[in-house]
C-alpha cells in the first residue's frame, strides 16, 4: 500500500492480499472520490484481468497430467458481464443458474457448447430456451428427465425433434459424503429411462465444501455412471464436479491461526470479545487455506479414486474430460467495494460507530462475515482525523445493520467523507444476497473500457 492509503485493521488483524490494480486506484484519492460521486456509494469496482490467470492454473494442472480440463465460470458468483466477456475471450465456458443469466450469456456471444445450465429450479421457459439453443442442461432428477423429454418432443427444429443435451446430476452415497438436495443416487440413475432424442453427454456433481478427497470419492461414482451410460449407447464425454475450488484471501497464514485462537477463546468465554455482540462467527469461509486452485487440482488428479486407480489414469483411460465450475476462485483479485463514510457517532452505551453509505447485503454471502481488513482512502481531504476503534454500520434501519462484524482500528483516524475500500469482494460478496430494501438502489458495477476510463458494466446499462 502507498502512503496515500490509510490503514484499517481488525483488533484481531486479517490483512488482505491486494492486487496491483487495486493499489494503483486507491493511491489516487481524487479518482476514488470521483467514482463515488459519479456512480454512488457503494460502488463495485471490477477488473477482470486476474480471471484468465486464475483459470490457467486449473487448466495447466489438468493438461500437464494428460486430462482434458475445461473451466466454466459460475455466473452466479458475480452478475457483471465483464467476467462473461473475459471468460469467453479466454476460451472458457459459463455455468448459468437462471433464465436471465442464460439469455445474457447467449447475447454476449458465448457459444452454446460452452454453456451449462445448472439451475436448481428450472421453469419450462428456461428449459425451452436451453433446448432451442442446444446448451447442456444439468438434469437434477429422473422426473426432470421425463419433463425435459416431453418438452423436447414438442419442440421441433426443421421439422424434427431437437436433440437435448443433458448431464444427469449425481448425488453421492450419503453414507460416504454429506447428504445433498442436488441430484439422485447412482442406482437411481442406472434405472433411468432415457427419452428418444435426449442424450447424456456428461455427468454432473454438486458437492459441499472444498476437500479434494471428497471430490475423488464422488468421481469414483461418476466414473461408474459414465461407464453405465456409455454401455447404454449414450455419448457421455465429461464429468463436471462443479465449484468449490479453494482460494486464500489473506497475506499471512499466521494471522489466520491467531484469529482462530482468538475467536475460539471468545466462543469459550475465556477471551475478550472482538465481534459485534460477541457473534461467534461460526460459519465463515476459510480465508486462509492450502492447497488452492492448481495445486489443489493436481492433488485431486494424482490421488486415488475408489475402485478406479488414480483419478488422472481413470479419466485418461476412458477419455473423460474434467469440467469445473469455479466462481470465487476465478474472481480472486477481481473486485473491491468503495463506500463513503457518512457519520461518526457512538451507540447509546458509548460504543464507537462508523456509518457508511451501503447496506450489509452489499457485502455478504450466506456465511456470517467477510474476514478481511479494509483500507481507508482520505477522500475527505486535509481534515483532522481522530484515531478510532469501532464497528462499521450501514443504511438499513435495524439494530444489527453491521457491514463487518469484527471490531476495526483506525490508527490514523477517519473522517466523514473518507472512503473505505473493502478488498477482493468480486466472488459472491457483491451480489449473491444484495437487496434494495428501503428502496435504496442496488450498487452500480463499473469496469475500465479500452480507453482505461471507468464506465458502467453492461449489466447496469439499460
Amino acid at each position: 500500500m502507498t502512503d496515500k492509503i490509510l490503514p484499517i485493521h481488525g483488533t484481531v488483524p486479517l490483512a488482505a492480499r491486494w492486487e496491483p490494480w487495486m493499489q494503483e486506484l486507491l493511491s489516487n484519492p481524487e479518482q476514488v472520490r470521483a467514482l463515488t460521486q459519479e456512480f454512488g456509494s457503494p460502488v463495485n469496482v471490477l477488473d477482470a484481468s486476474p480471471l484468465p490467470r486464475n483459470a490457467a492454473e486449473l487448466i495447466d494442472a489438468g493438461t500437464s497430467r494428460g486430462v482434458n480440463t475445461k473451466v466454466f465460470f459460475a455466473r452466479k458468483a458475480n452478475k457483471a458481464l465483464t467476467f462473461v466477456d473475459a471468460a469467453r475471450t479466454a476460451g472458457h465456458g459459463i455455468d448459468v443458474a437462471s433464465r436471465d443469466e442464460l439469455l445474457q450469456v447467449l447475447d454476449a456471444g458465448v457459444e452454446p457448447e460452452r454453456i451449462i445450465v445448472s439451475a436448481a429450479i428450472k421453469t419450462d421457459e428456461l428449459l425451452r430456451i436451453a433446448l432451442d439453443a442446444g446448451v447442456v442442461i444439468s438434469c437434477d432428477s429422473r422426473a426432470e428427465l421425463e419433463r425435459i423429454g416431453r418438452l423436447n418432443s414438442s419442440s421441433l427444429r426443421d421439422g424434427m425433434p431437437s436433440r437435448a443435451r443433458l448431464a444427469p446430476r449425481l448425488a453421492p452415497d450419503p453414507s460416504k459424503l454429506p447428504p445433498t438436495r442436488f441430484g439422485e443416487l447412482l442406482g437411481q440413475w442406472k434405472d433411468a429411462q432415457w427419452p428418444e432424442g435426449v442424450e447424456a453427454v456428461g455427468v454432473h456433481v454438486h458437492l459441499h465444501g472444498y476437500a479434494e478427497a471428497d471430490r475423488r470419492l464422488a468421481l469414483g461414482e461418476a466414473i461408474s455412471l459414465v461407464d453405465h451410460l456409455r454401455a447404454q449407447g449414450q455419448p457421455t464425454k465429461f464429468i463436471d464436479i462443479g465449484g468449490g475450488v479453494p482460494m486464500s484471501y489473506l497475506e499471512d497464514p499466521a494471522q489466520w491461526e491467531h484469529y482462530q485462537k482468538r475467536i475460539q477463546a471468545q466462543r469459550d468465554g475465556t477471551g475478550e470479545p472482538f465481534t459485534w455482540k460477541s457473534d461467534p462467527l461460526s460459519n465463515t469461509y476459510p480465508f486462509w487455506q492450502t492447497p488452492t486452485r492448481g495445486e489443489w487440482l493436481g492433488q485431486l488428479l494424482d490421488g486415488d479414486t475408489p475402485e478406479h486407480g488414480t483419478t488422472k489414469e481413470a479419466l485418461r483411460q476412458r477419455d473423460i474430460a474434467l469440467h469445473l465450475e469455479p466462481g470465487r476462485s476465478l474472481l480472486d483479485g477481481c473486485g473491491i467495494i468503495l463506500t463513503e463514510v457518512s457519520f461518526l457517532k457512538s451507540r447509546s452505551d458509548g460504543l464507537p460507530l462508523i456509518g457508511v453509505a451501503m447496506n450489509r447485503t452489499q457485502c455478504r454471502t450466506a456465511a456470517d462475515d467477510l474476514l478481511l481488513d479494509p483500507a481507508l482512502v482520505p477522500t475527505a481531504g486535509d481534515v483532522e482525523r481522530e484515531p478510532r476503534t469501532g464497528f462499521m454500520v450501514g443504511a438499513y434501519c435495524i439494530e444489527d445493520e453491521v457491514i463487518l462484524r469484527r471490531k476495526l482500528d483506525f490508527p490514523d483516524g477517519v473522517a466523514v467523507g473518507d472512503t473505505i475500500a473493502i478488498p477482493n469482494t468480486a466472488g459472491y460478496f457483491m451480489h449473491i444476497l444484495e437487496s434494495a430494501s428501503h428502496q435504496i438502489p442496488l450498487a452500480k458495477n463499473i469496469r475500465r473500457n479500452s480507453a482505461q476510463e471507468w464506465v458502467l458494466d453492461a449489466i447496469d446499462v439499460r
